[in-house]
């Protein structure tokens, strides 16, 4: 009797034991995943306030009577006297068709890399990942010569050329590493139906490498959204400038002091189309930077 308890015992303390370790397991994801949401979350809370507040109210200390003194002034200031609707619309054109070149030019180039042989492919795959190294501020300069001479300084065309090659060498190796996870057999088998290689993108490839060109639209549109030098460096007409910088021209107030509640305002405009876009296709992006990071 007294080992048929023990073992009885025993058998109940292990199937604690099983049903606690879930729970820890839970418990410790839950916190961990919520603490990581509000180091996200709060900044992005945080520049909302602000950019609900007047620039008096910024530049004091924050007390509670002053700190939740709301109003969209600033959304109607910036609306009004910055007119941003054409800055908008030359940041979408450019971010858009940034990324749709990028993840077509990226899509040919990593199934070439990964499905053709020819000689010295692994040799020229490392010189183009080697080129991510390289921040383009370093050459902005060759840049700029070179644009000018090809009469595509104060273009957006111009533009989106210039973003899709910085973006290119990130793409391409996404796109390689997404290609080289798809078996080789499935395109055996595809050939052997008489699919050709266009028919075999199109068809057969497409739906299993969505995730890799999602991430690499995702990542051309965010770079292309937010960046704010080479807009500068390329374009001079103010009817063509993009959204960073007409908000780099718009905070300056009195005698050149930063209004801070209209740059806070113009940095929540800005972010809306990035926050909205990552959100819809934040699926294919884990799954394809997943893909790029361990393959290869």
């Amino acid at each position: 009797m007294t080992t048929e308890a023990s073992r009885r015992a025993t058998a109940s303390r292990r199937a604690t034991g099983r049903d606690t370790e879930p729970r820890l397991r839970r418990t410790l994801y839950l916190l961990g995943g919520g603490g990581a949401a509000l180091v996200f979350l709060l900044p992005l809370a945080f520049a909302l306030a602000r950019s609900l507040q007047s620039n008096a109210v910024i530049v004091e200390r924050p007390t509670p009577d002053t700190f939740f003194d709301w109003s969209a002034t600033n959304f109607t200031t910036l609306f009004e006297q910055g007119a941003l609707a054409r800055p908008i619309l030359n940041s979408l054109l450019v971010s858009l068709a940034t990324a749709a070149l990028t993840a077509l030019l990226a899509t040919l180039a990593g199934y070439g890399f990964a499905r053709f042989s020819f000689r010295g492919r692994g040799g020229l795959f490392s010189v183009l990942v080697l080129t991510m190294m390289v921040p383009f501020q370093a050459i902005l300069t060759p840049l700029y010569l070179q644009m000018n001479t090809m009469r595509l300084t104060d273009s957006l065309l111009g533009l989106v050329l210039f973003y899709s090659t910085v973006n290119l060498p990130f793409g391409v190796f996404v796109m390689r590493n997404a290609f080289a996870a798809v078996p080789g057999e499935l395109e055996d088998s595809a050939h052997v139906d008489g699919a050709g290689t266009l028919r075999m993108l199109t068809s057969v490839l497409r739906p299993l490498v969505t995730p890799g060109a999602a991430t690499v639209a995702l990542y051309a549109f965010l770079v292309s959204w937010t960046e704010f030098l080479g807009a500068l460096t390329f374009l001079t007409d103010q009817d063509l400038y993009t959204l960073p910088v007409t908000l780099a021209n718009l905070q300056q107030g009195t005698y050149g002091q930063v209004d801070f509640g209209l740059l806070a305002a113009g940095a929540v405009v800005a972010m809306v189309p990035c926050v909205v876009l990552y959100v819809a296709l934040q699926r294919f992006y884990v799954a394809g930077l997943a893909t790029g990071a361990v393959k290869g």
